[in-house]
């Protein structure tokens, strides 16, 4: 079940790949940095076909990554599904499949990570894509805020904020945007409140 981004709710394959260059204070997928199984792209095909679901969603760790990431996005486009990019924002998105939905965090301060973001990623989304920040302090929201609005992010896709799970409540972050008229989605992620923080991963 997808737990964020505007598909929140909808039956969805995940396909996780190991291995992160960040190291953010929040992570809650340590475990993707290393271990998994090698698969070849039609191998993968044959999984996901097995769950009979119509969307897919590449993620992490940080899939881009792996070198073979875009061709296996554009091999789950060309299948026929509709397919969505979880991604850091350190890594250049310019060579993903424009049929993608990409998924890109912006790393905030009380992530440890915001000098690895990628700022030039802003140029390549659409419409279709979607920004997301997480938010661990009045700090962290502060800051997003302030980016948001200098870089008119809203007039380029949608953007999420979403809150780190047990550190700020998802009541208290939406009261700020709701104070401050902030054009974004408040988001909570659906698989933790289903399946609780250690399975809701």
């Amino acid at each position: 079940m997808q737990g964020e981004t505007s598909r929140i709710g909808l039956p969805t394959v995940f396909i996780r790949l190991t291995g992160c260059p960040l190291r953010c204070g929040y992570c809650d997928t340590a475990y993707a940095f290393q271990g998994g199984e090698w698969m070849t792209v039609p191998r993968i095909l044959e999984a996901v076909a097995g769950h009979a679901a119509q969307y897919v969603t590449v993620t992490g760790g940080e899939p881009l990554a792996q070198r073979d990431c875009p061709v296996l996005l554009a091999a789950l486009c060309d299948a026929g599904y509709d397919v969505s990019l979880e991604t850091s924002g350190a890594l250049d998105i310019a060579n993903v499949d424009s049929r993608v939905s990409r998924i890109v965090d912006i790393k905030t301060p009380g992530s440890g990570e915001v000098e690895r973001n990628l700022w030039s990623n802003i140029e390549y989304l659409t419409p279709h894509d979607e920004l997301k920040f997480v938010i661990a302090d009045e700090a962290d929201y502060r800051w997003a805020a302030q980016v948001l609005r200098e870089r008119r992010l809203a007039e380029r896709c949608p953007v999420a904020f979403s809150p780190v799970f047990g550190q700020i409540t998802p009541r208290q972050l939406a009261e700020w945007i709701l104070r401050d008229h902030l054009p974004v989605r408040m988001q909570v992620q659906l698989h933790k409140i289903l399946w609780g923080e250690e399975k809701g991963r």
